[in-house]
C-alpha cells in the first residue's frame, strides 16, 4: 500500500467511524442480502455485540496500516477462527463486496475511486492473510467472529 493509499484509508475511517454501528448494521444486513449461506453462521451470534468485533477489526487494521506485522499474526488468528467455525473461501468475497457497498453508502461523495481502489486493495491483503491462514493450526484462542 502507498502512503497516500494508507492516508486515505484512515480519513475515510474517521468519517465513518462516528457512525460506527450503523454501518456496521448495514454491513451484515447487505452481507445477509448477498449471501444466504453467511445468516447461519451467525444463528447463535449476539449482533450488537457482533457489530462492535466488526467496528473494532476495522479500527485495529487502519490504526495499524503503518505497521501491518503487528497486526498480521492476529488477523492471521481470526483466519484460523473463521474457519473452525465454517466460514468459507467465497465467504470472503461477499464480505469484500458488503464492506465496499457500507463504505460506499456511509460515504457518499467520499466514495472516490481512489477510496475505493484503496479499501479494495487493504481488503484483499487482509482477506488473503486470513485465506492462507485458514488451514494452519490455532496457536490461542480468540474471541471474535
Amino acid at each position: 500500500m502507498t502512503p497516500e493509499q494508507k492516508a486515505l484509508l484512515k480519513a475515510t475511517w474517521q468519517q465513518v467511524a462516528p457512525m460506527a454501528d450503523t454501518a456496521a448494521q448495514l454491513f451484515y444486513e447487505r452481507l445477509f442480502e448477498i449471501d444466504a449461506t453467511a445468516r447461519p453462521l451467525f444463528k447463535t451470534t449476539n449482533l450488537p455485540e457482533q457489530r462492535r468485533k466488526l467496528v473494532q477489526a476495522l479500527t485495529l487494521v487502519v490504526q495499524g496500516l503503518d505497521h501491518l506485522e503487528v497486526i498480521v499474526p492476529t488477523i492471521a488468528e481470526l483466519g484460523r477462527h473463521h474457519a473452525r467455525i465454517g466460514v468459507t473461501d467465497g465467504h470472503y468475497d461477499t464480505v469484500g463486496a458488503a464492506l465496499l457497498w457500507m463504505l460506499e453508502q456511509r460515504l457518499g461523495s467520499g466514495w472516490t475511486p481512489e477510496a475505493k481502489a484503496a479499501w479494495s486493495g487493504a481488503y484483499a491483503l487482509l482477506a488473503g492473510v486470513m485465506r492462507g491462514a485458514a488451514g494452519e493450526p490455532a496457536s490461542a484462542p480468540i474471541h471474535s467472529a
